[in-house]
């Protein structure tokens, strides 16, 4: 399986999420593959944000390699799953597809833990470092529905 984690500036969030996935999926043996992007060309080329860092840090995870880049259209097609973190960054992946295939790909991450309830992973750009802490906890929590329900 190939993964694709988007949000809007890809130094938050998603960062997070392909760190601890990609963790994850090393944990129990599987080959599939993780990424991120973003929506807004602010971060390009950006590290993730520090806070971000830091948390994973302190979870063992290292993500200092991260860099920010933008979805492409061409995600339809090299990715089996895209997931977004809220539902502005889906409405904007749904908008981007060409098919109905494509569509088929794209859902809210904490769908797969809670499905329908189109639940969000809350942005912590704004706030402080335990902000990005509760965003770790949140996403963890959809990552690992995501394992039972692909990977198993």
């Amino acid at each position: 399986m190939k993964y694709l984690m988007v949000c809007l500036g890809n130094i938050c969030r998603t960062p997070i999420a392909v760190g601890l996935l990609r963790k994850k999926l090393a944990d129990i043996g599987s080959k599939s593959e993780v990424d991120s992007c973003g929506f807004e060309p602010y971060h390009i080329g950006d590290e993730a944000d520090p806070r971000a860092i830091k948390v994973m840090t302190e979870h063992g995870i290292d993500i200092s390699d991260h860099r920010a880049k933008l979805f492409h259209p061409d995600n339809f097609k090299k990715f089996d799953y895209i997931f977004a973190m809220d539902s502005f960054i889906l409405d904007d992946i749904k908008r981007m597809a060409k098919s109905d295939e494509d569509l088929k790909k794209v859902d809210l991450l904490l769908n797969v833990a809670y499905p329908g309830m189109n639940c969000e992973v809350p942005d912590p750009y704004y706030g402080d470092t335990e902000g990005f802490f509760k965003t770790y906890e949140i996403i963890n929590k959809g990552l690992d529905a995501l394992i039972e329900k692909y990977e198993k």
